[in-house]
């Protein structure tokens, strides 16, 4: 399967690198952090299991919609981590 070359492809291509890249590098530092909080609160996390775990989850990326880049200041620090026991409101 081909398609017509045009102006700009090789910039959405890189772009779209550049967003999957950012995912994964999210995904896995917030995924080790859960782990190392799971570890902390006495769960029996074993090494061979977390080996199995993919980076590329992407369920809880919304493609549609409006977005909004005006970030707060973090203070170089992450997040935190969604508590499991908290209701979501969606």
């Amino acid at each position: 399967m081909t398609r017509t070359y045009y102006e700009g492809m090789e910039d959405q291509l890189s772009a779209l690198g550049l967003v999957l890249n950012c995912t994964v590098l999210w995904n896995t530092l917030y995924t080790n952090r859960a782990l190392e909080q799971l570890r902390a609160q006495g769960y029996p996390v074993l090494d061979a299991d977390a080996q199995r775990l993919s980076a590329f989850i992407r369920t809880h990326i919304g493609i549609d919609g409006h977005y909004a880049f005006h970030l707060p200041d973090l203070g170089g620090t992450h997040r935190p981590l969604r508590d499991p026991d908290a209701h979501e409101s969606d």
